[in-house]
């Protein structure tokens, strides 16, 4: 699962996944820098991680992690083939979620390809182009379809409404995911076509460094112009966060946030933001040797947990060992949860809860 960071040129999105990665992509003052999608696996910040650190004292920590791609800026006429249209598109299309970078600060030294900032004009240019591309897929499939739903195909006739639908709204300039569908159309019509537009997305705000604490009225214009699209919108000073990455230690780091008025870089919000965005949860392992923290899709049973260890776990799978973090935490150590009684056996149909501290038996 991948998060794809979009955006115009020049508004930041190769400096945002340095600071999120370390990967030191290049970043630079003139469009089109990044050519080929730079892809960075970040750690998920986790407290919890931590306590139980603390707690179990383990050889080694292992956490989460989020794919995140940097993808070339696009331009008007992208889905055209203006820029590198195609090519954006083609690499856009293979994320799982979008983040959406927008220039929300005044810099007269940085270049801006339409020469002034309105992140609300730049967010409807790369919306129009993502929803032309749609429109075309959607006109593929809809000449398809036709034909079969005129010889009275009833699944077909369904399928058709649906792309029609999705036709009208993409023409009125609405993206696919704040089209009025059912759940059963979408799921199992639109989803099939993996729209670019269908993709949840994330606005990413990038202010300066005196906004990084509250925002500013760019902000504000952006989270009015998204209201109907059921989108996160955060904000982050990128050129700020950059500057923190580079200090050495952690001391260092915490006395600019402290500064700044934050209790933690933007970026280890938008990092969970991304995870939760992918529909991504955790679970953790917890003993002497590793403290791990292990990514499922909201909504796994306790064998798809497993299978995400080994797929023997979960081929074998014979039961679950479960012990709520709130209880790992509130009693200390696995033993004394065992102890109180606290210690759960849940069988193939558990659905696994974000935080729970799991021992899998098995058998191959």
């Amino acid at each position: 699962m991948k998060a794809g960071i979009v955006g115009l040129p020049n508004v930041g999105k190769s400096t945002l996944f340095n600071c999120l990665s370390n990967a030191k992509a290049q970043s630079a003052n003139f469009p089109f820098c990044t050519i080929e999608p730079n892809i960075g696996v970040v750690n998920v910040p986790d407290a919890r991680l931590e306590k139980l650190e603390s707690l179990v004292n383990p050889e080694k920590v292992i956490p989460a992690t989020v794919e995140i791609v940097d993808i070339a800026g696009l331009v008007k006429g992208a889905s055209k083939g203006e820029g590198l249209g195609n090519q954006f598109l083609g690499n856009i299309r293979e994320t799982d979620a979008i983040l959406h970078v927008l220039r929300c600060f005044d810099n007269d030294n940085i270049v801006h390809v339409d020469g002034s900032v309105d992140p609300v004009r730049d967010k409807e240019t790369i919306d129009m182009e993502l929803q032309l591309k749609d429109l075309e897929s959607v006109d593929k499939k809809l000449d398809k379809v036709k034909r079969a739903a005129k010889t009275g195909n009833k699944e077909a006739q369904k399928e058709e409404a649906v792309l029609l639908k999705l036709k009208e709204g993409l023409e009125a300039g609405q993206s696919v995911r704040a089209i009025e569908l059912s759940p059963e159309e979408r799921t199992e019509f639109a989803k099939p076509l993996q729209l670019i537009t269908d993709k949840p997305v994330m606005y990413v705000c990038n202010v300066d460094e005196g906004a990084a604490d509250s925002g500013n009225a760019y902000v504000e214009n952006v989270r009015a112009a998204v209201a109907n699209e059921n989108a996160e919108v955060i904000f982050l000073a990128v050129g700020t966060e950059a500057d923190i990455t580079e200090l050495e230690t952690f001391e260092e780091r915490q006395l600019f946030l402290e500064d700044l008025g934050l209790s933690e870089p933007g970026s280890a919000k938008l990092i969970r933001g991304a995870y939760r965005l992918l529909n991504l949860e955790t679970y953790f392992t917890a003993g002497v040797k590793e403290v791990r923290a292990w990514t499922i899709p909201v909504g796994a049973t306790a064998p798809q947990a497993a299978g995400v260890i080994h797929t023997d776990f979960e081929k074998g799978f014979i039961r679950a060992e479960v012990i709520s973090y709130d209880d790992y935490v509130a009693y200390g150590s696995e033993a004394k949860v065992k102890e109180a009684g606290k210690m759960r056996v849940e069988g193939k149909d558990y659905i696994v809860k974000d935080g729970d501290v799991m021992h899998f038996r098995f058998n191959v």
